[in-house]
């Protein structure tokens, strides 16, 4: 009888202790199927003009990359590079302005070596759509009393065109009649709605919207190259991916969005 507890005991201990680790096994499958479905998150912070683009490269790069989810930070190339010198947490820059992407690599954020100048632009001057105010050029402007522009000290676009408008001799002239903007969206809204008399923005933007015309292109010889540098960030937390979607912006595919949206091929 004692011969029948002990092995009936015997067969009890075997079963917990097999139930317990067919419990433990599923807890570890689990937790390696969770881990396997998790996607990596990368950080993008872009220069505003380049939402649309990018926004379309994101879909055809997530498409061919399940396992990578492409998040944006788009905003004024300025306040974007400060966030990143502060040590915002970021995988790649994508600049307005060549001057933001070097600070980043002067403070050693980002390897000189691991940037490229990939696209250009051009900065034109534009006004509500049907406007019968008579603007037909960039001197023009005087004559009136509202003009927006980005902030010329956090947006490249601003920059440019405070440059060019010192170079025709005209900042002077009409910087009280300007209305300053967070980013050149902003300039380009003031503009659709008709709270501004024109504004300078790219032609990439002034092309993505059916709510306002072209006046003329500001000459190249008026301001600085309009340059968009793009690059990894050292403290990047997913170097391999994001080093992977630096060279995806770089392909045949990405670089015919680029076009599209007016953007030049600086490659």
């Amino acid at each position: 009888m004692k011969k029948i507890y002990l092995m009936l005991f015997s067969l009890m201990v075997l079963v917990i202790v097999g139930t317990g680790c067919s419990s433990d096994e599923e807890k570890v499958t689990g937790k390696q199927k969770q881990h396997a479905d998790e996607k990596v998150k990368l950080t993008i912070s872009a220069a505003v003009s380049l939402q649309d683009a990018l926004n379309d490269i994101k879909k055809a790069f997530e498409k061919e990359n399940a396992n990578v989810k492409v998040n944006y930070n788009f905003g004024a190339s300025g306040a974007l590079q400060q966030q990143i010198s502060q040590g915002a947490p970021v995988d790649l820059f994508f600049s307005a302005a060549e001057d933001k992407f070097d600070k980043l690599v002067d403070e050693d954020h980002i390897e000189e070596k691991k940037g490229i100048d990939l696209v250009g632009n051009e900065l034109v001057l534009v006004v509500p759509k049907g406007s019968d105010k008579g603007i037909e050029s960039i001197e023009d402007l005087t004559k009136f009393t509202k003009i927006s522009i980005g902030t010329p000290e956090s947006v490249p676009a601003g920059q440019y065109a405070k440059q060019t408008l010192e170079k025709l001799n005209l900042w002077k002239e009409i910087e009280e009649k300007l209305v300053y903007a967070k980013d050149v969206r902003q300039v380009l809204t003031y503009v659709e709605t008709g709270n501004v008399d024109a504004g300078l923005v790219y032609k990439t933007d002034a092309k993505s919207s059916s709510k306002v015309d072209i006046v003329t292109t500001a000459k190249e010889d008026l301001h600085d190259p309009i340059i968009y540098p793009v690059g990894v960030i050292k403290e990047s937390s997913h170097p391999k991916e994001a080093q992977l979607f630096y060279e995806y912006l770089q392909n045949k595919d990405s670089m015919k969005v680029f076009e599209k949206y007016g953007f030049k091929d600086l490659k």
